[in-house]
């Protein structure tokens, strides 16, 4: 078996020190395969919010790939968002967007993030024709019988969470990735963990919603997931900071 972390909505600025401090103290004593991080690492994408998180990622010590989340693009410098959105991501580029392929399991980015949108509430999602054909060319790639758990920030559709992603293109994007034999779609950005199944066809799919470990709680608690992989099949618990862990 196979043991992935999904961790999202971090939000380095607004970080529950608690919180943070016993994920780290899960990835040491557990060492799961990979940490799978969907997103929203800072809360405002000020520098000294991303050297806190990339000190974080680094001192893991096992292979992570990271998702841009909406809160990672600068808030407070419209030019900095429209022509260098990612300039302060290059302590972390070699995590970005990181394809990676673990015993059977093939872990494959989508960015559902823009830095601009024909609408007043840029923090929803948006899956671009150009983010969508990157991801779909490596699920495309994956040796037949693999695992493919796409990871986004944004959930492509609504999860039935309290908070919403909006994702323009996300219903098109989960449709062509299940088609391309996605297993899974990994998402953060609602601050509540979820598991749920869906069908595309006569094709099933798992979105899967990892909880926030900020202050920023929805409905609840401080939370991470543990995915845990058996062969082809997989499942789901979300383990919550003082609390139970839940199966998904």
């Amino acid at each position: 078996m196979t043991r992935f972390f999904h961790v999202s909505d971090v939000h380095f600025g607004r970080e529950n020190r608690e919180a943070v401090d016993w994920f780290n103290a899960k990835v040491r004593d557990e060492k799961p395969a990979a940490v799978i991080m969907t997103g929203d690492l800072t809360m405002r994408a000020r520098a000294k919010e991303f050297a806190a998180a990339a000190e974080w990622l680094e001192r893991l010590g096992v292979p992570i790939t990271v998702e841009v989340g909406n809160h990672d693009l600068p808030y407070f410098n419209p030019f900095a968002r429209l022509a260098m959105p990612y300039r302060r991501y290059r302590a972390l580029e070699r995590m970005i967007e990181r394809p990676l392929d673990i015993r059977g399991v093939s872990i494959v980015p989508l960015k559902t993030t823009a830095r601009f949108q024909f609408r007043t509430n840029w923090s929803k999602g948006h899956v671009s024709h150009h983010a969508l054909q990157k991801s779909l060319a490596l699920a495309e790639a994956v040796p037949a019988g693999g695992l493919v758990f796409v990871a986004a920030h944004h959930p492509l559709i609504e999860a039935g969470t309290r908070a919403t992603s909006r994702t323009r293109g996300g219903r098109r994007a989960l449709e062509a990735l299940v088609q391309a034999g996605a297993n899974a779609v990994l998402s953060g950005h609602v601050h509540d963990p979820f598991d749920i199944e869906h069908c595309v066809g006569d094709r099933a799919v798992r979105l899967i919603g990892a909880g926030t470990l900020s202050e920023r709680t929805r409905d609840q608690p401080p939370s991470f997931n543990e995915i845990t992989v058996d062969g082809t099949s997989f499942s789901t618990r979300a383990r919550f900071l003082g609390e139970p862990s839940v199966a998904l």
